[in-house]
């Protein structure tokens, strides 16, 4: 029996939805193994966020609010988490697979000398974690034998878990952080503007491969995208080529993502690609080559040449919209 600790993200004092499935797999495990589910919010001003998480089946509710967390750092935040990981006894140290969690979990693995799986997509009656090998190819189950075990959990594979009646209790949290004595200093953070929905959060995602031959072929991406209200992806061959800016690559050494709805355009379907998008629930190719990997996990295939196909859809798209 162990207590779980589910670190939650926010931005712009609101609870990310990409911290609900990590909600979902700390109820699990605590349901199989026993013990409590508790959630750590860390930053400045997140008293909202904090109230937010009560309502998730938290038994406590830890916040960390302090001005020197204002700006995440993974060396500010991980002693803020090894820290309440010790007051709390916690046997699982998770959060959601992004890329704070990539960076910060590795940390808080090494500094409690606990053992660490990443991405898994769920827990056995044993307490092991499943966990994808070789692209998705195969699964396998490891056991973590250290006192604390460390986890990020692949945010499409658990149901994001329900809203339900504030419970629990919020514990403030004593934070002693040195800014000055840090390696690092955050000096600004330049975000990029867009009226799309994130892209691990959107519900219709569009994508584009090799075949959109670069910007003239994103912009039939892009107009199909906000026609649709979507997210925008690509491949990694697009954002190797510096077609588009690499956070938004989907696939292996990308983002995972699950939408009720992926158009893959242009696309061949690489195993490091399909890894990334193959659990979207309706999956739409366009592609010319009738022999491209991606038909063999599409809902709707069409063999079209894309410059041709998209300018079609996007005009009856409208025709029903203006009906």
């Amino acid at each position: 029996m162990g207590n779980v600790l589910v670190i939650a993200e926010h931005k712009d004092g609101t609870l990310k939805k990409v911290s609900l499935p990590a909600f979902a797999f700390a109820r699990d495990y605590v349901g199989k193994q026993g013990g409590e589910f508790h959630i750590l919010v860390a930053g400045c001003n997140v008293g909202t966020v904090a109230d937010e998480c009560l309502c998730y089946g938290a038994a406590r509710v830890h916040v960390a609010d302090h001005e020197s967390l204002k700006n995440y750092l993974c060396e500010s935040y991980t002693p803020v988490v090894v820290q309440v990981a010790k007051d709390m006894n916690a046997e699982v140290v998770a959060a959601t697979t992004t890329a704070i969690a990539k960076d910060l979990l590795p940390r808080v693995a090494a500094r409690m000398k606990a053992g660490m799986a990443s991405d898994v997509t769920a827990i056995t009656d044993k307490g092991h974690f499943e966990r994808p090998v070789w692209a998705g190819n195969a699964m396998v189950d490891v056991e973590i034998t250290t006192p604390v075990k460390v986890a990020s959990v692949r945010g499409t594979e658990f149901e994001p878990a329900p809203r339900q009646d504030a419970a629990g209790e919020k514990v403030d949290v004593s934070v002693d952080v040195d800014l000055g004595a840090l390696k690092k200093r955050f000096l600004q953070f330049e975000e990029i503007k867009s009226d799309r929905p994130e892209l691990t959060e959107a519900a219709v995602i569009v994508s584009g491969g090799r075949g959109t031959k670069g910007d003239e072929g994103f912009k039939l991406i892009d107009k199909l995208a906000d026609l649709l209200g979507a997210a925008v992806g690509a491949t990694r061959a697009v954002v190797d080529a510096g077609w588009q800016p690499n956070d938004l690559q989907v696939g292996q050494t990308g983002k995972v993502v699950a939408p009720d709805l992926y158009f893959a355009i242009g696309l061949s379907g690489a195993i490091q690609h399909l890894a990334g998008m193959k659990g979207s629930k309706v999956i739409v190719a366009i592609n010319k080559d009738e022999e491209a990997p991606i038909f063999t996990v599409a809902d709707y295939g069409l063999v079209a040449d894309l410059f041709k196909a998209v300018p079609e859809l996007v005009e009856e798209i409208q025709k029903v919209k203006s009906a």
